[in-house]
């Protein structure tokens, strides 16, 4: 999620941040920052842009597109995100692109100047259909993928293998019908991604990224730019329990992993639990009831909410995002962050034969963390 200022886009660039495209005269991607007060239905360009505290806003000219998503949270969140471009001085675009049977022709008609024009393209979802089909459109040279989730490491594992582009959850499983209806496109957009003559490709990550395809180049994300705005945090005493979507992707059995909460907020005295923005309502009352944690629903992401404060002393968390992001922005607090492994026994009989390989590798890849034993030994 939010993250220190990333590549600098060239003149006449096309932002995809998350689901999101702009165009861009020689501006920073700027990071994370919250905005006090409501705003506008904006968007958060993956790991950017800076929240607009700034007292003077200069236009640089970059113009951010989001690709409005349905899920409720994940809209509350980029609205809560939009004051971060515009007091960078960008402009910011809002597409209801899946509003509807026609919404994604008109999204793909009203975008397509702004795309063959583009000389950059930044995209923080390489996986995503709408950005694989906007990629078939833009003639730009230079392309950059801004991310810091998991699925970054599994996208950079399979362009240097070579392998069709699927989601790490979806893999092993036969493709649906959409799948290969959409298989020209996917293969279409794989080869954009991949450095070839007067091709540029880069990553901008703080994912430990160790499969480089040959002509990748690879941007460390530090979160320095988050470090130096915000915080340091105040410190409660007790433990902060952070959520997963691992049993609404179908990876995770749901009585497991309530038992598995149940067992770390017993063991380590959590008292918050700050929830994934895909979690659903059902399964966070359940958790409400049964643990008696507090529900927090974040409007910003996770990185913002623990460098403003307060925060648990320790932070504890299953295999995510956030094992990898944390440590960077909490840097220099006496936070703690500890990893709670996923047990083979809690995967569903669906799971992807990938996922326990993965969900490993995810913990295992992570610096400066605690690395706690399934939870078996605490239930």
């Amino acid at each position: 999620m939010p993250g220190t200022a990333g590549p600098t886009p060239a003149a006449g660039s096309a932002s995809v941040p998350g689901e999101a495209f702009g165009e861009q005269p020689g501006a920073t991607r700027p990071a994370d920052d919250p905005v006090p007060g409501p705003a506008p239905e904006a968007t958060r360009p993956a790991d950017g842009p800076a929240p607009g505290a700034s007292a003077a806003v200069v236009h640089t000219g970059l113009t951010l597109v989001v690709l409005s998503p349905n899920d409720p949270m994940t809209r509350g969140q980029l609205r809560r995100m939009a004051e971060l471009a515009r007091g960078e001085g960008h402009e910011v675009r809002w597409e209801e692109a899946r509003g509807g049977a026609t919404a994604p022709f008109h999204t793909v008609g009203g975008l397509a100047p702004l795309l063959r024009r583009a000389k950059r393209i930044v995209m923080g979802d390489p996986f995503s259909r709408y950005v694989q089909l906007l990629l078939t459109i833009t003639r730009a040279r230079d392309l950059v993928v801004v991310d810091d989730g998991t699925a970054t490491m599994e996208f950079v594992s399979q362009l240097a293998r070579g392998e069709r582009l699927v989601r790490w959850h979806r893999r092993g499983g036969r493709p649906g019908p959409r799948d290969l209806v959409f298989g020209p496109v996917s293969a279409s957009a794989r080869r954009r991604l991949t450095p070839g003559s007067g091709r540029r490709v880069e990553v901008f990550s703080s994912m430990p990224i160790t499969e480089t395809p040959d002509g990748v180049h690879v941007t460390a994300n530090d979160f320095s730019w988050t470090r130096a705005r915000f915080g340091p945090p105040r410190l409660t005493k007790g433990a902060d329990l952070v959520g997963t979507s691992l049993v609404e992707t179908g990876v995770v059995d749901p009585d497991r992993y309530v038992e598995a909460v149940k067992g770390l907020t017993k063991t380590y005295g959590a008292t918050r639990y700050f929830a994934h923005r895909r979690e659903s309502t059902e399964k966070l009352h359940r958790l409400a009831v049964e643990t008696g944690l507090e529900i927090v629903r974040p409007d910003l992401p996770l990185e913002l909410i623990a460098r403003r404060g307060p925060i648990g002393r320790t932070i504890l968390s299953f295999p995510s995002t956030v094992v990898h992001t944390l440590p960077l922005a909490l840097a220099g607090t006496e936070v703690r962050v500890a990893v709670c492994d996923i047990d083979p026994a809690w995967l569903t009989a669906t799971a992807s034969p990938r996922a326990q390989g993965f969900l490993s590798g995810v913990t295992g890849t992570a610096r400066d963390v605690h690395r706690l034993s399934a939870v078996t030994t605490a239930i």
